[in-house]
């Protein structure tokens, strides 16, 4: 579908039980990850019965998703229909200004319900045992080490490492070197080969170079142990309080009811609840992680600032 056939879907009103036409924006093109977060989620909520009819998906790349932002901000403030895919990347570009003065408090964030885990890792014979070994080497001489991520400098593979120095009582995150990449596996060749003492990335970037034994992953950064690699610690059972994820979830208009976004809610959470969701999270390398409705919203509000606040010491923003 080209844009300008997204005007021309029918509008109904969002009730708690069926949507009548739901839509979903994916800002970008068909293939990537906004794209199969729309449709997988768009099936499921119809497969499941939470939506009357399947879910329009209407891909709207440009902007890094800055357009469809801006398209529904400024054109589709209250359509209670509608449902646009985000992720991490989307709130790391809104703390970034990356939208051109938008910021994340113009549309509200329904829920996110699984996840590419956030990792640490090193080579396997690195003299890193623990993520401890990790970031006291660093505090004893900060611009010793380097982290290599598949993201450019002020991108979410470089906050990850940010985010636990300062949960280490580092406070000097310049003093973090970081070298951006062109990709996960790039970032892994640099730290098996000895370039980078670290690396950066998400499981989803690591599990062939896991199984293959040239790494050692020292933390994962979720909550809780991720299913099927029980042995990787989590960063807070370590006792350093972070959670960095790239989430896969849902944004809505700003200005619909507090009613409709609840039902946006109730339905994401019936999804996540679902074996098909499961399914596709299996298939997909994702690991659970369900926040939804005020929760998730209070939780996206607290990475936003977060991230501006990181991003403002190491110079990406002002």
């Amino acid at each position: 579908m080209n844009l300008k056939a997204i005007g021309l879907s029918a509008v109904f009103a969002l009730s708690a039980g069926a949507v009548s036409a739901a839509e979903c924006i994916a800002p970008a093109n068909p293939g990537g990850g906004w794209d199969f977060t729309c449709r997988q989620i768009g099936k499921i909520l119809y497969d499941i019965g939470q939506v009357d009819s399947p879910v329009q998906v209407v891909n709207m790349a440009g902007a890094g998703g800055g357009l469809a932002f801006s398209h529904v901000v400024n054109e589709r403030s209250d359509d209670p229909d509608l449902i646009v895919a985000a992720s991490s990347a989307t709130t790391t570009r809104l703390a970034q200004n990356a939208f051109g003065g938008m910021t994340a408090d113009m549309v509200r964030f329904v829920g996110a319900i699984g996840a590419d885990p956030g990792v640490i890792v090193v080579a396997a014979d690195s003299e890193y045992q623990t993520l401890s070994d990790l970031l006291d080497a660093i505090a004893a001489a900060p611009g010793t080490l380097t982290f290599a991520g598949g993201s450019a400098a002020g991108g979410f593979d470089h906050l990850k490492p940010l985010m636990l120095t300062k949960a280490a009582g580092i406070d000097d995150v310049r003093a973090i070197k970081y070298i951006g990449v062109d990709g996960g596996a790039d970032a892994i060749t640099q730290t098996v080969g000895g370039f980078t003492q670290a690396m950066t990335g998400d499981m989803s970037e690591i599990v062939g170079f896991l199984k293959s034994g040239e790494v050692r992953a020292l933390a994962v950064l979720t909550e809780e142990r991720v299913p099927g690699f029980e042995d990787i610690p989590t960063a807070v059972e370590q006792g350093y309080d972070v959670v960095a994820v790239n989430w896969r979830g849902l944004y809505v208009p700003k200005n619909i009811s507090d009613e409709q976004f609840q039902a946006w809610a109730d339905k994401l959470a019936a999804v996540a609840a679902s074996d098909d969701w499961k399914a596709a999270m299996e298939a997909n390398g994702l690991a659970p992680f369900t926040k939804v409705g005020g929760d998730f919203q209070s939780w996206i509000d607290g990475v936003v600032a977060q991230t501006e606040e990181l991003s403002r010491e190491i110079g990406v923003i002002k």
